[in-house]
């Protein structure tokens, strides 16, 4: 028994050199209904045959099946690409998928490129937009000018099994200071405000504007939320476009 130990001890080492771990991402705001589809892509850049799980949901949270796959492990061959799109059949513009890769070694990288595409018929007219993958984070939030954003919406996706919790401020532009206070910012007068809790894998939409308001505040509460700044593609077309160019802040974790 003694000269086994030592070999448990080598063999314990080995599996703890070699443990698999998960790479997650996002794919959000996928649109589906009567005129509009959605796909995720995924394409295996590597040599070696590797395992992602699709996990796709609605925008109330609950899982959704992948059409043509009974389960959500998906297996891609060197280098194999494929088309994935969800089984859903209502009209929702907040669906989404969350891409687990499971890197085998901690020897190996990620080797899965993901990308995300929503199309929709108008008339006579098939409109296209891209769906960047993006990266959840903790206690993310906005706080800006929004008078040039006219129908825009801020997409959060709560990506963990707990509820999270969103505060929102819509503002004409007036602020206050509190005096003796160390802090000199001044802090947006309110005059709409909501306090919305979002259930496990939930999304919502909230927007930037309502009556004439031109600053919008949103602050979350959540170790893994996805925020998203989406903007009409064009009047009358019940779709929207990813708005890369603002920028949202992060808290620290625990911190309100």
């Amino acid at each position: 028994m003694r000269h086994l130990l030592p070999l448990l001890a080598i063999l314990a080492a080995a599996s703890a050199d070699g443990q698999e771990r998960t790479v997650e991402s996002v794919v959000p705001s996928l649109a589906y209904g009567p005129a509009c589809s959605s796909t995720v892509q995924l394409q295996n850049l590597s040599d070696r045959t590797v395992v992602v799980d699709l996990e796709g949901h609605r925008a109330s949270g609950a899982l959704v099946a992948v059409v043509g796959h009974p389960q959500i492990a998906v297996r891609l061959g060197p280098r194999e690409q494929g088309s994935y799109k969800l089984q859903i059949a209502e009209e929702t513009a907040s669906a989404w998928v969350k891409v687990r890769e499971r890197v085998p070694s901690r020897d190996l990288s990620p080797v899965v490129a993901v990308a995300g595409a929503t199309e929709c018929v108008t008339g006579d007219q098939l409109r296209s937009a891209t769906r960047d993958v993006v990266f959840p984070t903790p206690n993310p939030w906005f706080a800006g000018d929004v008078s040039e954003l006219n129908g825009g919406l801020v997409s959060l996706i709560n990506t963990t099994e707990r509820a999270v919790r969103a505060t929102t401020c819509y503002s004409s532009g007036t602020s206050f200071s509190v005096p003796k206070q160390t802090s000199a910012d001044l802090t947006p007068v309110c005059t709409e405000a909501f306090d919305v809790q979002i259930p496990p894998f939930g999304a919502r939409e909230f927007p930037v504007m309502r009556e004439g308001t031109s600053h919008f505040s949103l602050k979350t509460q959540g170790s893994a939320i996805v925020l998203e700044m989406l903007r009409p593609v064009a009047p009358n077309v019940k779709m929207y476009k990813v708005d890369s160019t603002i920028q949202f802040g992060s808290e620290v974790p625990g911190k309100y």
